[in-house]
């Protein structure tokens, strides 16, 4: 059974994940956004706390309704930011919630470094796919490594702000209260 508050965080990501690039391009411009990866937070710590498959919706959901409200991705580079962040809402979700990463030491960190490496593998066979079947020239290896080199700011701050929030949360009680573990039939 769906759980509302498992929607309703859903949504509350969703809207950050809208949100917190906004204030982004504010304070400096587009290309900041490519530097920082805002929307990417939300996402991650979607998959981490309301698993794979809210996860995946709240990747997916997040640059489609981006686009439509701001704009931003771009419409030639939706597809690709939409295939990358539901694969980071999956991913994380999975590595962290169904294989029991959460168990393990720096279970978190190990989580966020596989799904960010497998989305960014994710990323490039989509781009690169696309190449190939739309004829497209001068997609290839370098466009993805550009995309990396560009956002290295954003994996740094990735990797020292998710697990902080994550700790955090489960120090707190509130990653269980949110995703019922530990409670039974919690609707």
């Amino acid at each position: 059974m769906i759980r509302v508050r498992k929607v309703t965080i859903g949504g509350l990501f969703i809207a950050l994940s809208v949100l917190i690039p906004q204030v982004f391009h504010l304070l400096g411009s587009a290309q900041l956004g490519k530097l920082l990866l805002p929307m990417h937070l939300p996402v991650l710590l979607g998959g981490f706390i309301l698993g794979p498959v809210f996860g995946l919706i709240v990747g997916a959901a997040a640059p489609l309704l981006s686009t439509i409200l701001t704009g931003m991705p771009a419409f030639e580079r939706l597809p690709f930011m939409v295939i990358e962040l539901a694969a980071y809402g999956f991913i994380s979700g999975l590595a962290y919630r169904t294989l029991s990463f959460r168990k393990r030491k720096f279970g978190v960190i190990i989580s966020l470094v596989i799904a960010m490496f497998l989305g960014r593998v994710i990323y490039a066979l989509a781009l690169f796919i696309a190449a190939d079947f739309l004829h497209m020239t001068g997609i290839g290896a370098s466009a993805v490594l550009e995309s990396v080199i560009t956002g290295i700011f954003g994996i740094i701050i990735q990797l020292l702000l998710i697990p902080s929030l994550i700790f955090v949360l489960e120090r707190s009680g509130y990653y269980d209260k949110v995703t019922g573990e530990g409670k039974k039939n919690v609707t």
